[in-house]
């Protein structure tokens, strides 16, 4: 035999356990109507204000609108000259490099040396420096 014995339950087997009991619903009223019939039968009624809804919003200006559509300033971005993008193409097809050739040997991405050549790159001191040391030619 067992030394613990017979088990026995610590509770009376007259009375019943509820292991989950959920407590009343509260429920979100969406219409008028069922606003209105809640409060017809006398059941509690909160209502909430949504605080900060929708958060995820657009940053707005700190300028007024209409001075930004009277502005008159053209704003643009100084690109590389085409006589510089030709001096690189020169340069590059002096060694017979490819532009992919070139990217590689500089770090850069193949797109970055065509925008280049095009005239379409905003100049980077930084990258004309790795194309003129990897061409050796100035191009400044």
């Amino acid at each position: 035999m067992s030394k613990m014995g017979c088990p026995q339950s610590d509770t009376d087997p007259n009375t019943v356990t509820i292991l989950r009991k959920s407590g009343p619903v509260n429920r979100t009223l969406k219409s008028n109507a069922a606003l209105n019939a809640a409060l017809r039968t006398g059941a509690a009624v909160e209502s909430q204000r949504k605080v900060m809804a929708g958060v995820n919003r657009q940053h707005t200006s700190n300028k007024n609108t209409l001075r930004l559509d009277e502005e008159t300033d053209v704003l643009h971005h100084d690109r590389v000259s085409l006589s510089l993008g030709k001096a690189m193409q020169q340069a590059r097809q002096a060694k017979e490099w490819t532009q992919k050739d070139l990217s590689t040997a500089i770090n850069e991405k193949p797109q970055v040396v065509a925008e280049y050549e095009n005239g379409k790159a905003v100049p980077n001191q930084q990258i004309l420096q790795k194309m003129e040391r990897a061409l050796g030619v100035g191009l400044r």
